[in-house]
């Protein structure tokens, strides 16, 4: 395999020594280790996503061809226990807000979507005795707010995997955003306190929630053969019954099963809102993505510093990676147009074509320009 020295230049760009050791002194951590630090355990953490690792003692075989200091890999696995996981998970929320800057200063109404889900990863129950999930396994989650108009995670938690995803819903809701959650999110009481604090929302509601007193919107009926129904109505029951009315709509999946979906907005049709829900694979494509191109379900080590020190630097890794590809894609001619997959796998072995290669240089130029000119500035 090649060497990897492209992604290895972009993520030293656009995470910078200085922004690492910033967040380090935040979360006051005491580097004591003077060739071993936290970037250079960031590299590797980004290496192993990057090119799949297999494990400690792989990636420290692997360091010296990726252009990474050597280290034995007891040095990793202790570094890699001994840093806070909060630095990585600082440093991925920073990257995010940079690299979406421009975005969040446009945005308007109407709003975007702001898709919220989790993910489970599991592992043998021995390996994780922390974090024991169902039998024999144990997991950890991440609790994720994904934009699918940037195609990338804005917001992440993570717990273990025994944890209901509910609470972490109201963490991770943005007014700024229209919510859109599957049945899991669905509480009565949460609908009536997001009308109080105008979040829209748009989440599904399991089928034995009760509708009580409903009353059909003709004038929002819609032609679209998949909605059933649309009405406002009272949920739940006497025991637990919401105290505003809520507009519900009833529609099929592809597939035919029906969905019912509670939602604030009674300025969209009711075929819009079904396809504002259905938008919602968008955030399993970037599960399935992650799972199988950074690494995800292979942990290496078994404490929490290593576990989500890793899973927050795959996270940076697959923002990195679309950060690059869309930035590059508007200079690369229509003939030499890739797909993220494709654009992925090729950078990963180096074997991208000559105008994305230029591309990518040209970008990582300026993104050195604009530091040096804002460290200049601050001197």
């Amino acid at each position: 395999m090649k060497k990897s020295t492209t992604f290895a230049t972009i993520v030293q760009t656009l995470l910078s020594e200085e922004e690492i050791q910033s967040v380090v002194q935040d979360v006051e951590y005491e580097e004591k280790a003077r060739k071993f630090t936290t970037s250079t355990l960031l590299h590797y953490w980004a290496m192993a996503a990057f090119e799949e690792w297999e494990g400690f003692r792989y990636g420290a075989d692997r360091s010296s061809s990726c252009g990474l200091p050597s280290a034995n890999y007891s040095t990793f696995s202790k570094k890699a226990s001994d840093v806070p996981y909060t630095v990585f998970k600082k440093l991925f929320h920073h990257l995010v807000s940079k690299c979406n800057r421009a975005t969040r200063r446009k945005l308007a109404i109407p709003k975007k979507l702001l898709l919220v889900d989790s993910t489970t990863i599991t592992v043998g129950k021995p390996r994780l005795p922390w974090a024991l999930y169902h039998g024999k396994r144990a997991g950890i989650k991440l609790h994720v707010a994904f934009d699918p108009d940037q195609e990338t995670p804005v917001h992440v938690i993570e717990s273990i995997g025994s944890k209901h995803d509910s609470p972490f819903l109201d963490q991770l809701a943005n007014p700024s955003f229209l919510l859109v959650a599957d049945r899991a999110y669905g509480k009565i009481e949460r609908f009536d306190q997001y009308l109080k604090d105008k979040q829209s929302f748009v989440i599904r509601i399991k089928e034995n929630v009760t509708i009580d007193t409903p009353r059909s919107l003709r004038r929002c009926s819609s032609t679209a053969p998949s909605v059933i129904k649309d009405s406002t109505c009272y949920l739940g029951t006497s025991q637990c019954r919401s105290q505003e009315r809520h507009r519900v709509i009833f529609f099929t999946d592809d597939e035919g099963n029906e969905i019912r979906v509670v939602t604030d907005r009674r300025d969209l049709s009711a075929e819009k809102i079904a396809e504002i829900y259905k938008a919602r694979w968008q955030i399993e494509t970037f599960f399935r993505w992650i799972k199988q191109h950074v690494n995800v379900p292979v942990l290496f080590g078994t404490t929490k510093n290593a576990v989500y020190g890793q899973l927050y630097t795959a996270l940076i890794t697959y923002v990195l990676i679309k950060w690059i590809y869309e930035k590059a894609k508007p200079m690369v001619s229509r003939f030499a147009m890739l797909s993220f997959i494709q654009f992925a796998r090729l950078l990963r072995f180096e074997s991208l074509q000559a105008e994305w290669m230029i591309a990518i240089h040209t970008i990582i130029s300026r993104s050195l320009l604009i530091q040096g000119s804002s460290l200049s500035k601050i001197g």
